[in-house]
């Protein structure tokens, strides 16, 4: 007599909690790739050397789930090449390049603030270039979150760095660069799978970092300090490889909406390991402004769809 295996409501209660901690786990380790980036540069290495020690440490993995992808799943278009391409130059390449450049100028609860700011400018480049309407919860959302920047931004301006309006700027441009991935990944993802297209874009995102770093810097670069390389092993692994993949099982285990909404976590994290880590200041405007944030992105995950304008 067959025996039907039914889940019963602690077990699945059980799956639901262990994919949101991993959805959690992945957001704390991403957010701490800012904080090992501002360790980093207290041995006097800039960011192009950094990004091409994360990804050095990185590509091992990411190649070979590439390889193992290329041997089990049917071969791509030319025109998806291309597109992966593109997508790794944008995504991991641009996006990571101009995050670490700015780091060097601003705290790290500002950066991942601004970096959080990535699906208003997904919601802003869809209304400008994709003619999709922007209805009145999803305004509401956009301008409490950019209240919440101002704020910090402003304290920062008053008591920071004099570089702090460039960091800023620096930022914000990777926010916008992964705006884009987001945007150009959508039907790709569908059509290929999410695992395959982070694998090969961030082989291809590792190849344009170490190329730049060997164009632009002597081999002797390459020689640093001991911590050097235990910090780029950690942010290679810890902060790089290990989200990703997290992040892939916490949305097959909880959905997307859920997962997206416990990477909340990732700015406050940030935020207290800035101030434990690096005693960096947590200030009431800081906290003001962080509230703010999550706020108007919390509101913009509950907003209806956009729709496109008839043209």
């Amino acid at each position: 007599m067959d025996k039907t295996i039914t889940s019963t409501p602690a077990s699945v209660r059980t799956a639901y909690l262990g994919g949101l901690a991993i959805a959690v786990g992945g957001a704390v380790l991403f957010s701490t790739k800012a904080v090992v980036a501002k360790l980093l540069y207290r041995y006097h290495i800039d960011a192009v050397t950094l990004i091409a020690f994360r990804m050095l440490f990185s590509l091992p993995v990411f190649a070979a789930v590439a390889l193992w992808q290329m041997r089990t799943a049917p071969p791509l278009s030319n025109g998806d090449r291309w597109r992966l391409v593109a997508l790794g130059l944008v995504g991991y390449y641009l996006s990571s390049f101009l995050d670490f450049l700015g780091l060097q100028y601003i705290t790290v609860g500002l950066e991942r603030l601004i970096l959080f700011l990535t699906p208003t400018f997904v919601l802003l480049i869809s209304a400008t270039f994709l003619r999709q309407h922007i209805g009145r919860v999803q305004w509401l959302a956009l301008a409490v979150c950019y209240v919440g920047i101002v704020l910090v931004f402003v304290h920062d301006l008053v008591g920071g760095s004099p570089n702090v309006m460039l960091g800023s700027l620096l930022v914000l441009g990777s926010a916008a660069a992964y705006a884009a991935y987001l945007l150009m990944s959508g039907e790709m993802v569908k059509r290929i799978g999410s695992l395959r297209l982070v694998a090969y874009a961030m082989c291809v995102s590792s190849a344009a970092c170490l190329l730049q770093f060997f164009v632009l810097r002597p081999v002797s670069g390459l020689v640093q300090p001991l911590p050097v390389y235990g910090l780029s092993l950690v942010n290679g692994l810890l902060c790089t490889v290990a989200p990703v993949f997290m992040t892939m099982i916490a949305v097959q285990r909880i959905g997307a909406g859920v997962a997206s909404q416990a990477g909340m976590i990732g700015p406050v994290s940030t935020l207290f390991l800035g101030a434990v880590i690096l005693g960096e200041p947590v200030t009431s405007w800081q906290l003001g402004g962080t509230a703010l944030v999550l706020a108007g992105i919390y509101l913009l995950s509950h907003a209806k769809p956009t729709q496109s304008k008839p043209g």
